[in-house]
């Protein structure tokens, strides 16, 4: 094993090594990458950009309250709990209920057998639509149907099925006959889910309040499937950071390096050398990128590229035609109100639209149109941009958590922090940005989400605020280093354009989402593969380890390095 100094001076790791693995990105999927190319024995270098690892997903505390920073609870999708047991890591969760809101009702999802309950919600709501309710919940059921095969066993990846005969030939096999007719029609649902209700209903504003707690143009298999996935979320003691800091344990366990604050400047595909922004070089053998995928190919050096540059230059033109998907808003509260009164009205966890009316009751890309607009000066563009954000912020979905109804530990005694977020384009808060406003619309985003929560579910709740402070998708952008702030990854495409993003969208096709066009180089997390998310980061991230291992045990006994190569086991 090759002995890796760190620098006294700034906690850095000391550069002229080569390791067997470098990782670059320690989000989800890095950290699930470097798990387990160190589990195996390979010397591995997880590349940080932040000072703080876990990407999306992460905790934080501020004057005694615990926050989640990303992600607000996990879905597990027969993955991310077989990937802990197969690590031998130990988590301690509880059952993490969500609630969905309309204006003055709600209900809690537990699964398939509580949408009779969500049709009579709505049914309440939208009286003269009875019909084309029913007929939506029965095409959520059907799609629920074919995920919950995709979903329903412990994924084998993060399986020894040379161990376990009775999963393989009981579980797995049959499963594999019930997953190729149901993923195949899951695929032929996909086009964006918008579009696919209004075969149902004319009624926009119900077509809204179903879809707008959905990213923009989701596909309709994946949208629909998430009533089903609702009551498959687990939230771990202690916050979301949990996650993050298990696996970390368990690089440092296995002898993996962690270099925060690292970001990788140039790759230089023929001597398998990366360079960092500060100038150290370390080798490699093979390389997993698990970063923002645009800083990828800026990384690359063409001039030693080789004869993969032509498909290198395919690849970033579909990257410059594509851009990132979905951010948020968030609203940070620490509120001076036991947990019981967020219990009644909100629940740990909820997705809560304070009117039915619906988001194209205003004009969704009119901000576009204000910004375009020649003739407006620079106190009428900022006047009418913020018509605009307090008319959304009235109508549009809250995704509203509270730690504490999870683990009364996560906030001081008789207090409750409070998590609520809303889809936020990233082009309009980089606007604000440029134009120099962008404290101001902070500000504005700020007291108007509290003045419809005060008007709404949350009455009396102002007043009894402690402390308040909002992230955008500039925050994200800055923190994460993920373009425009993206939470998903890229963003989901009409169905006659989604052949051209950069990354594979087709399930059945995942176990190809880690290659790339350049040698010695695989990739893994969110945007590899459309549509993203956590359990889908984790399994790119075990595929593209599963891969460079088995490469490096094959170079290993081809006795195409040897014992002079640094390699360490």
């Amino acid at each position: 094993m090759m002995n890796f100094k760190k620098d006294d001076a700034n906690g850095t790791v000391a550069a002229g090594n080569d390791y067997d693995v470098i990782v670059i990105g320690a989000g989800i999927a890095g950290l699930t990458s470097t798990a387990y190319t160190a589990k195996a024995g390979y010397t591995t270098l997880l590349c940080e950009k932040s000072e703080n690892p876990g990407g999306l997903v992460g905790s934080f505390s501020r004057n005694g309250f615990t926050f989640d920073a990303g992600i607000r609870a996990f879905e597990n999708s027969g993955i991310v709990f077989p990937m802990l047991t197969q690590l031998g890591i130990a988590i301690e969760f509880v059952k993490n209920p969500v609630m969905i809101g309309i204006e003055d009702t709600h209900m809690t999802l537990k699964g398939v057998e509580s949408l009779a309950n969500y049709a009579a919600m709505l049914t309440a709501k939208f009286p003269e639509n009875q019909a084309e309710i029913a007929a939506i919940i029965s095409e959520i059921h059907k799609v629920t149907g074919y995920m919950d095969v995709l979903y329903g066993i412990e994924n084998p990846l993060f399986k020894d099925l040379t161990m376990d005969k009775d999963y393989l030939f009981k579980t797995l096999l049959p499963w594999l006959l019930k997953y190729q007719m149901n993923i195949r029609k899951a695929q032929k649902l996909s086009e964006p889910i918008e579009d696919y209700l209004r075969r149902f209903t004319k009624n926009q504003a119900l077509i809204d309040v179903i879809i707008q707690h959905f990213f923009e143009k989701m596909p309709t298999f994946f949208a629909l499937s998430y009533f089903g996935l609702y009551s498959d979320y687990s939230y771990p003691i202690g916050g979301t950071g949990r996650l993050v800091t298990a696996l970390r344990d368990f690089i440092a366990g296995h002898q993996g390096e962690l270099a925060l604050g690292t970001e990788i400047s140039q790759i230089d595909v023929r001597a398998r050398r990366v360079t960092t922004r500060d100038g150290r070089c370390f080798g490699y053998r093979e390389l997993i990128w698990c970063g923002d995928m645009k800083a990828l190919y800026t990384a690359v050096d063409f001039a030693k590229s080789g004869e993969h540059s032509r498909r290198v230059r395919e690849q970033q033109q579909k990257i410059r035609q594509n851009r990132g998907g979905d951010s948020i808003f968030t609203l940070y509260l620490g509120v001076n109100l036991e947990s019981s009164y967020f219990a009644q009205r909100c629940g740990p966890h909820c997705f809560y639209t304070p009117s039915k009316a619906g988001l194209s009751a205003i004009q969704s890309e009119h901000w576009q149109a204000v910004l375009a607009d020649p003739n407006r000066s620079a106190i009428d563009l900022q006047s009418a941009l913020k018509a605009w954000v307090r008319e959304y912020l009235e109508l549009t979905t809250y995704e509203i958590s509270c730690p504490a109804l999870r683990d009364p530990a996560l906030a001081p005694a008789g207090k409750t922090g409070v998590i609520v977020s809303t889809l936020m384009d990233y082009r309009l808060v980089k606007a604000t940005f440029e134009a120099g406003w962008y404290p101001a619309f902070k500000a504005l985003c700020e007291e108007q989400i509290m003045a419809v929560l005060e008007n709404s579910v949350f009455r009396g709740l102002t007043e009894q605020v402690e402390q308040r402070f909002s992230s955008t998708p500039l925050t994200i952008e800055r923190i994460t280093g993920n373009s425009g702030g993206a939470i998903t990854g890229w963003a989901f495409c009409d169905e006659g354009t989604a052949g051209k993003l950069p990354a594979v969208n087709q399930f059945r096709k995942i176990v190809k989402t880690i290659a790339t066009p350049l040698p010695h180089i695989s990739q893994a997390g969110q945007w590899t593969f459309s549509p993203s998310g956590l359990p889908v980061s984790i399994l790119t991230g075990k595929l593209a380890a599963d891969a460079v291992i088995k490469r490096l045990a094959k170079q290993d006994r081809a006795g195409q390095f040897g014992d002079a190569s640094g390699a360490g086991r």
